[in-house]
């Protein structure tokens, strides 16, 4: 298992590399850059040394130097923790991206769980009692939340909450404690609000774990050695969640190294309805603004995330199935 592991990890370095490289070249390919969006912006209030300020702001973050000394340089800092400097915040990237990234990951990992916890049991209920009324309503649900997208839940619920609560649940923190350091009364608040986002980013990965268990195990169930354990009396439930239910969760957890990125993506407009103080928002902010290290930074986090995902779904399926530790 240990051989199995070190050489998945091994694999991960090269991938990391040429993400590395191709997120900065995706940063430099938009025509022009945050300095000619800033002058627009400059002239459109009628500011005179529009241009004058610009050539100072392109030597202070050297966009005047060719792309691969900006390259190095930004890497060198990158490897170290810092990301650089955001041109329309003017501040180190390292501090709009910290808190953010954290509820991200928070708000992302609290809607996989949830989507797995009811994704499973309902998934294997539907296979194994198939066209029956329960399989049905199920298979219905599942589509619904497949077809219709997390953003217009996110505008259901704000017309619903407004007009028959009075509110509106937004954010993830109430006021008092949207800027307030982190406490426990912070945390607790968290969880208070965290339930609404959870569910609506959680839907369409719900629905989409449903149909994909209720396939894989409707076709690991008739298989012969499925077969051959039922002749041999095994009981019914031994024989579903041991042998049925362990063969066809393999596409679920090799899904695992798609959902986080999925998650985050999926959750930018949702966050932007809700005013969710994650990733989503800012990055989609960073990239209208061609703010290069900001909205590569985000780029190239999400992608890490998608190998680092990739990894540990390798290393459970090999958990779950020794076969997969064996070249």
């Amino acid at each position: 298992m240990l051989r199995y592991i070190a050489r998945r990890f091994l694999s991960v370095i090269p991938t990391v590399l040429i993400i590395v490289v191709v997120g900065f070249i995706i940063m430099e390919l938009p025509p022009g850059d945050y300095l000619t969006y800033y002058i627009t912006e400059l002239q459109a209030r009628g500011y005179d040394g529009a241009h004058e300020e610009a050539e100072m702001l392109k030597q202070r973050y050297a966009l005047d130097r060719p792309s691969y000394i900006r390259f190095f340089n930004w890497i060198w800092h990158f490897v170290q923790g810092d990301f650089g400097e955001s041109f329309a915040y003017n501040k180190p990237v390292k501090e709009l991206i910290g808190e953010r990234l954290l509820l991200t990951l928070i708000l992302s990992l609290s809607s996989l769980f949830v989507s797995w916890v009811i994704a499973l049991p309902i998934g294997v209920y539907s296979a194994s009692h198939q066209y029956s009324l329960g399989d049905h309503l199920f298979t219905f649900i599942a589509f619904l939340g497949v077809g219709v997208p997390g953003f217009m839940l996110a505008l259901v619920l704000l017309v619903a909450g407004t007009r028959w609560f009075g509110t509106v649940p937004t954010g993830l923190f109430s006021s008092r404690f949207e800027n307030a350091p982190w406490s426990w009364a912070r945390v607790m608040d968290l969880i208070k609000h965290l339930w609404i986002p959870t569910l609506i980013v959680a839907v369409t990965e719900t629905a989409g774990l449903i149909r994909t268990m209720r396939g894989n195990l409707l076709d690991v169930l008739r298989m012969p050695y499925i077969q051959t354990a039922r002749a041999k009396g095994v009981k019914e439930d031994r024989v579903l969640w041991k042998y049925g239910v362990r063969t066809a969760i393999h596409p679920l957890v090799m899904s695992l190294g798609m959902s986080l990125p999925g998650l985050v993506s999926r959750s930018a407009i949702t966050g932007i309805v809700l005013n969710l103080p994650i990733m989503g928002p800012m990055y989609l902010q960073a990239v209208r603004q061609q703010d290069i290290y900001l909205g590569g930074t985000f780029l190239i986090l999400v992608t890490l995330l998608l190998v680092v995902g990739n990894l540990l779904a390798d290393i459970a399926l090999g958990i779950i199935d020794p076969r997969v530790r064996y070249d």
